[in-house]
């Protein structure tokens, strides 16, 4: 459960850090001494950090076998489907 919890969060703060870093965007034309802003560029880096982060536990989540699929087209549970008629 714990796994799906951190799932939820990482993505939580992806959305967040996008918005943050329009805003940002939008905000930031040029700083006091005409020097652009790099608070821009903090957030995509602190938005690849996260992508890679919750990349990183779905990958291991889907290998512990924490995280399945239960999609009627998927392979693995065509033979517990009984078919109709």
């Amino acid at each position: 459960m714990w796994l799906k919890t951190v799932i939820v969060i990482l993505f939580v703060g992806l959305i967040i850090s996008l918005f943050t870093s329009l805003n940002f965007l939008f905000k930031d034309r040029g700083g006091i001494d005409g020097k652009p802003s790099h608070r821009a560029w903090n957030a995509l880096s602190v938005r690849l950090i996260l992508a890679g982060l919750l990349i990183g536990f779905l990958f291991y989540g889907v290998y512990t076998g924490q995280l399945g699929s239960n999609a009627p087209w998927d392979a693995r549970y065509a033979d517990k489907i009984e078919p109709t008629q």
